[in-house]
C-alpha cells in the first residue's frame, strides 16, 4: 500500500475511530488557491463591544477596566451549578434515558485590546494567558461536582464566534464529556497493554519520521496528526509526560506560549487572512483518580480548505459513514512546515 496514492483507513488510537484517506484525489503537491478574505481591521477599543473594559454586558453588568486577562460567569451558561443529581430512564428499558447534568461556564478575555488575536499577541501576553488557564483549571477542578475542565477557544465568524475581542471558553462539568471520555478509553487501553504513555510513544514516532511535524521546542511539538480529518488540523503535545496545566515549569509555561503563538500565527499565513478554528485543551479529569495515562495535548480544528472562503463540509458519506479527507495530513504538513519557517 502507497499512502501517497492508494485510498486506505487510517486509525486515531486517542478514539479508536478510523477516517477514510483518498489521496489519489489530489495529484497535485498543493491545490489550495491564495484567496484573501476582505476584512475590516477593528479597533484597540470597540464602545459597543461587551467584553471591551468598562463596557456594559447583559443586563447593565459593567466590566472592569481589567489590564491583562478578565474571567467572568457566562451571562448566557449552558450549565447551572449545584443542581441535583437526577436520572430518568422511560419505563427503565434505556431507550429514553436522561440525567441532570451541574457545571460552570466562564468567558476568558485574553486582553483588554479588542484588536489582539494569540497570533498577534507576544510572547510575554501569552504566558499571562497560559498563568490565567492554570489557576482557573485549578479553581473548577478542586470543586467536588466538577470532574471535567475544558478551556476552548472559537476564533473567527465561521466556527460561531459572536465577538472578535480575544477570548475563550472555560466549561466545567459534572462528568466527563464524550470526546475526552473515547481519549481517557484509548489511553487507558494502551497505557494497560504497552506499560507505556500513548502520546509519549506517538511523539517520539513523529519526532523520529520528521514528516508530520510543524513546529516545535525544547517543551512542545505541533504535529498533524497521522490520523487528521481537518485539511489543517494540528495537535500540539507536551514533551514532558504530565496531564494537566498545573504542574507545568516556567519554562514549560513559556514553551507552550511560544507554540501557540507559531502556531496561530503559521496558520494565519497559510491564505494571507485571519484564520479561523476551534481549540481546546484535553487535560486530565478531575475526578480524584491519579490518571498516568494522561498526557496533556491540545487541537486545532480549522475547517478552510481551499481557501480563505472555502470550507471543508461534514456531509453525505462522512455523516453517514466515515470522514474522508483528499489532502493528505503529510501534505498539509508539509505546507505548514513552510509557512512556519517563514
Amino acid at each position: 500500500m502507497k499512502l501517497n496514492e492508494d485510498p486506505h483507513r487510517r486509525l486515531n488510537p486517542l478514539t479508536n475511530e478510523w477516517i477514510l484517506v483518498s489521496p489519489h484525489r489530489a495529484t497535485r503537491p498543493w491545490q489550495g488557491e491564495v484567496a484573501k478574505l476582505s476584512t475590516t481591521a477593528e479597533p484597540d477599543y470597540d464602545p459597543t463591544c461587551y467584553l471591551c473594559p468598562g463596557n456594559a454586558r447583559f443586563q447593565g453588568i459593567r466590566n472592569p477596566s481589567y489590564p491583562h486577562t478578565f474571567v467572568f460567569e457566562n451571562d448566557f451558561a449552558a450549565l447551572k451549578s449545584n443542581l441535583t443529581k437526577v436520572r430518568l430512564d422511560a419505563d427503565n428499558k434505556g431507550l429514553i434515558v436522561s440525567e441532570s447534568e451541574s457545571g460552570s461556564c466562564r468567558v476568558m478575555c485574553f486582553s483588554p485590546r479588542h484588536n489582539l488575536t494569540l497570533a498577534t499577541m507576544n510572547e510575554a501576553e501569552i504566558e499571562v494567558v497560559v498563568g490565567t488557564w492554570i489557576e482557573q483549571f485549578r479553581q473548577l477542578g478542586a470543586q467536588n461536582d466538577i470532574q471535567h475542565v475544558q478551556i476552548f477557544e472559537n476564533r473567527g465568524a465561521v466556527m460561531g464566534a459572536s465577538n472578535p475581542h480575544p477570548h475563550c471558553q472555560i466549561w466545567a462539568t459534572g462528568s466527563v464529556p464524550e470526546v475526552p471520555a473515547k481519549e481517557l478509553l484509548g489511553q487507558h487501553s494502551y497505557f494497560q497493554t504497552h506499560h507505556r504513555c500513548l502520546l509519549c510513544e506517538y511523539v517520539a514516532l513523529e519526532d523520529h519520521q520528521k514528516v508530520r511535524v510543524v513546529c516545535g521546542n525544547e517543551h512542545f511539538v505541533a504535529i498533524v496528526p497521522f490520523w487528521a480529518v481537518w485539511p489543517f488540523e494540528i495537535l500540539v503535545c507536551s514533551r514532558r509526560h504530565f496531564g494537566s496545566m498545573p504542574p507545568m515549569t516556567a519554562e514549560e509555561i513559556s514553551g507552550l506560549a511560544k507554540i501557540l503563538k507559531q502556531t496561530t500565527s503559521t496558520y494565519d499565513k497559510v491564505f494571507d487572512s485571519p484564520f479561523p478554528y476551534s481549540m481546546g485543551f484535553h487535560q486530565s479529569p478531575t475526578d480524584g483518580s491519579e490518571h498516568a495515562e494522561w498526557h496533556f495535548h491540545a487541537h486545532f480544528y480549522p475547517p478552510l480548505l481551499r481557501s480563505a472562503t472555502i470550507r471543508k463540509y461534514m456531509v453525505g458519506f462522512e455523516m453517514l459513514g466515515t470522514p474522508q479527507r483528499d489532502i493528505t495530513p503529510e501534505i498539509a504538513a508539509e505546507r505548514l512546515q513552510a509557512l512556519a519557517t517563514t
